[in-house]
């Protein structure tokens, strides 16, 4: 068990423990959610997809959000999930980036999908 993304309290007043499926969804959003220089002992981590989201810029956009978001989750996340795809669809002034992964110590548990919007995470 993992302590939970973001940190937050069960119903004990302990911090919340979730499974591996939830504990690497949560690595997934504070990846993509982190902006470079950030954090202060790793200033290359993260991805600023989060400035991203709102911005328009059609399909230029898109595709710069496509390599940015991929290349990121390979960096830092390529030992824990296997990219399977990334999606970035930019319609009016929202970009949605859906990210599908598979474990690759699980690969029969199947591919999970994190879908991010100009509202967060779905």
């Amino acid at each position: 068990m993992h302590f939970g993304f973001p940190l937050r309290l069960d119903a004990r007043g302990r911090l919340a423990a979730v499974d591996d499926d939830d504990y690497l969804r949560g690595l997934v959003e504070m990846l993509l959610f982190t902006r470079p220089g950030e954090r202060v002992n790793r200033p290359d981590f993260g991805s600023g997809v989060d400035r991203l989201v709102f911005s328009s810029g059609g399909d230029e956009l898109a595709g710069a959000t496509q390599a940015l978001v991929h290349a990121a989750l390979q960096q830092w996340l390529g030992d824990l999930l296997r990219v399977e795809e990334v999606q970035v669809e930019a319609v009016d002034a929202v970009l949605t980036v859906t990210v599908r992964y598979t474990r690759p110590d699980r690969p029969a548990a199947g591919t999970r999908v994190l879908r991010l919007t100009g509202r967060g995470a779905q």
